[in-house]
């Protein structure tokens, strides 16, 4: 099946919890049309560029699929469809990186260097 990646960005007033509850319900979205979910990363509340639907910060979530053509555009409708998610990008891929993604390892750098000090 074809590699795909996803980022979503929901509302800034949703809690942490609620923001990975998406994520869940994506994958079960996925999963029952029958695709599967390799790995998903929630990177937390972010400051974006400009404005989207007058909210000046996002959740951002980032999945990594294993699925069906029929399977993710499904998951993108219903994801264009929510009423708390404000964008959503997906790429298809050749593989998919091993480890995290790179604003994950980010953040394992800025904890390091706090360490440090």
């Amino acid at each position: 099946m074809p590699l795909y990646e996803h980022v979503f960005i929901a509302r800034q007033d949703l809690s942490n919890a609620q923001a990975e509850g998406l994520i869940e319900h994506f994958s079960s979205v996925l999963s029952d049309n029958g695709g599967k979910l390799v790995d998903s990363e929630y990177w937390g509340v972010k400051t974006m560029a400009y404005k989207i639907n007058k909210n000046r910060k996002g959740h951002y979530a980032f999945l990594r699929t294993d699925a069906p053509a029929p399977a993710v555009q499904e998951m993108e409708r219903l994801m264009r469809l929510h009423d708390d998610v404000m964008r959503v990008m997906t790429i298809k891929t050749d593989a998919h990186e091993e480890g995290p993604s790179v604003q994950m390892q980010k953040r394992d750098e800025r904890d390091t260097r706090r360490e440090r000090r």
